[in-house]
């Protein structure tokens, strides 16, 4: 049940869930209690020792709730909620995303996607395909280039047996579980198997493949004698900035490295940003460890573990993307396996904790110097807002033909690039004023009528000319907020109603973010370019006319942009273009002409 309230003492003596609001009825607080009445009677007293509490209840008038059956359902829903509605007042994952996960397929041959970690999943499989040759494309109708160059043994085409291929994926699935060692010694059964029977070919590949999976083995270079897998969690706060960090622990081998920076708990101490990061942290599709090392134990640990253990016995995690299941590849009994939290106080695993609490402050260091510039960034560019978030534009296009735009985005001064976007633009060219104004207009009209935030300052690329088309943009749409251009000569920044383009020194961390900006924005943009233009250039309708090969199609595609411009054009336009005489051009009109009729 659910009920809205403003006296403590009407609430019920049970577990559930209370949502403290304001006056507008926004949320301010999500907090979960065994018992709701006891719980939150507490925020009600005269002295509050907390200066966060206090700052609440000013703000506070009344509230809501929601009984359940149990805290550790009370849990689940604090989570949910905090999730959905991201309240001022708690602690807070900074942009907690949904990261995709490794997926093994139940197809006949499985292929690998998303991932969790992206950059170190995506750098191990960059090593285990050319061992194992993994398919990593959902093609089913033949061999590809992989094959031809020895990278995917080709099931699809029937090269190889169904049986061969999954023993392939088995021994991955081993790998990615921590157990290299049990990998290598059935390689070298195999391959000793092999080469008893006298199939040397085969000894020899196994061979090969042993090799390089020790080159890979060697890239982990952390490692200790347990075979549990675990995750090390320390945090940093410097009162203005907090950072958690994650170790992943399998199999007695560091595995990997997350961090993450945490909203609304800065005036919280280490036990609670820790409980609330681990209840936001494992509420998502991500494999749960045996046991959670910390560096100060959290309160509501027995609940907390009892949560964690249920998940597991479950048997899959709710994602955004799915389920995902959990296979036990380890031989525990799952059905009595639990979780455990514990902050070691000797040995290895106490300075385990002690070298990621260090990393915490590392990185925090890291994000305070990146503020740092970026309130500099605030102060030049005399915008309202640290620029937190930092949109840019860039226009690629070939004498107006193709043409393209990208945006990319910077969130605390570093490149986000799920968030980048590209654009093919419409606008007849050559018109990069025009260009600007289509691409701006499109990505705020989105933004207007999704009712997103918008960033706290808008980069284009150009000097004066396309910042006023930025500014006008932006005002007939209602948005205010920062927006320059960034011109590349002589690194001129043009501001709104300043006559004279701004010179930052040129050993200042502000200019350092804007080139960074600038810069990503204009290799995006060009790369995207380059891909439209290839893709024309690899495969057109010219190649069937008599007479044109790879350099007369190429030139023609230069000349005119792409296929449709060629196919509109007069016979005496396409007689202008390089290598290509008047009959040829003829021929081409006629031949172009008499496939459209």
């Amino acid at each position: 049940m659910s009920a809205t309230i403003s006296n403590p003492n009407d609430l019920p003596e049970k577990p559930g869930v209370y949502l403290l609001k304001d006056v507008q009825d926004e949320i301010l607080y999500v907090g979960k209690a065994k018992s709701l009445k006891k719980r939150v009677k507490s925020y009600f007293k005269e002295e509050l020792e907390d200066p966060k509490t206090r700052v609440l209840m000013r703000h506070f008038h009344h509230m809501d709730y929601l009984v359940t059956d149990t805290e550790k359902e009370a849990l689940i829903l604090e989570s949910n909620l905090i999730k959905k509605h991201l309240p001022r007042y708690n602690i807070r994952l900074k942009d907690d995303k949904r990261y995709p996960y490794l997926q093994i397929t139940s197809e006949d041959y499985p292929y690998y996607g998303p991932f969790t970690d992206v950059t170190s999943v995506r750098s191990l499989l960059k090593l285990l395909k050319p061992v194992f040759q993994l398919r990593d494309c959902k093609r089913m109708d033949g061999s590809c280039l992989n094959y031809q160059i020895d990278l995917c043994p080709a099931p699809c085409s029937g090269q190889v047996t169904r049986k061969y291929y999954h023993e392939n994926v088995e021994k991955v699935k081993l790998f990615l579980e921590g157990r290299q060692k049990e990998v290598m010694d059935l390689l070298k059964k195999e391959m000793e198997q092999a080469a008893a029977n006298h199939h040397y070919e085969k000894a020899v590949v196994i061979r090969d493949q042993l090799f390089s999976l020790g080159e890979v083995m060697e890239k982990q270079k952390m490692e200790f004698n347990r075979s549990l897998d675990q995750d090390i969690i320390a945090t940093a706060n410097d009162g203005e900035i907090v950072v958690v960090v994650v170790f992943r622990v399998m199999n007695g081998k560091i595995m990997g490295k997350d961090d993450f920076l945490m909203e609304g708990a800065q005036e919280n101490s280490p036990p609670e940003i820790l409980a609330a990061f681990i209840k936001q942290y494992y509420s998502g599709p991500r494999k749960v460890p045996a046991e959670i090392l910390l560096p100060v134990m959290i309160d509501d640990r027995d609940l907390i573990e009892k949560w964690l253990s249920d998940k597991i016995h479950d048997g899959e995690y709710d994602g955004a993307e799915g389920t995902v299941d959990v296979e036990d590849l380890s031989g525990m009994d799952l059905n009595t396996f639990s979780v455990s939290l514990r902050v070691p106080d000797e040995g290895l695993e106490y300075r385990l904790v002690q070298m990621v609490t260090k990393n915490a402050s590392i990185i925090l260091n890291h994000h305070k110097q990146a503020r740092g510039a970026l309130l500099d960034l605030k102060t030049y560019l005399k915008i309202p807002r640290i620029p937190r978030r930092i949109e840019a534009f860039d226009i690629s296009n070939l004498a107006g033909q193709m043409a393209v735009a990208s945006m990319v985005v910077f969130e605390d001064g570093k490149p986000s690039k799920n968030h980048y976007r590209k654009y093919k633009l419409e606008t007849p060219g050559p018109d990069d004023y025009g260009m600007m104004r289509e691409v701006l207009t499109r990505r705020y009209n989105k933004l207007m009528d999704k009712g997103e935030t918008p960033p706290d300052l808008v980069v284009v690329d150009g000097g004066r000319g396309q910042l006023n088309i930025a500014i006008d943009v932006l005002d007939s749409l209602g948005i205010k907020t920062g927006v320059i251009g960034l011109a590349k000569e002589f690194e001129q920044v043009f501001i709104p109603e300043v006559a004279i383009p701004l010179i930052l020194p040129s050993n200042s961390p502000a200019l350092h973010i804007l080139q960074r900006v600038r810069d990503e924005a204009h290799r995006f943009a060009v790369k995207y370019h380059k891909n439209l233009r290839d893709r024309n250039l690899k495969s057109s309708p010219l190649d069937e006319i008599p007479g044109i090969g790879p350099k007369r199609k190429m030139n023609l595609l230069r000349h005119f942009g792409d296929f449709e411009s060629v196919k509109n054009a007069s016979i005496d336009e396409i007689t202008e273009v390089k290598g290509i005489h008047r009959n040829l051009a003829c021929e081409i009109y006629g031949y172009l002409h008499q496939a459209k009729d």
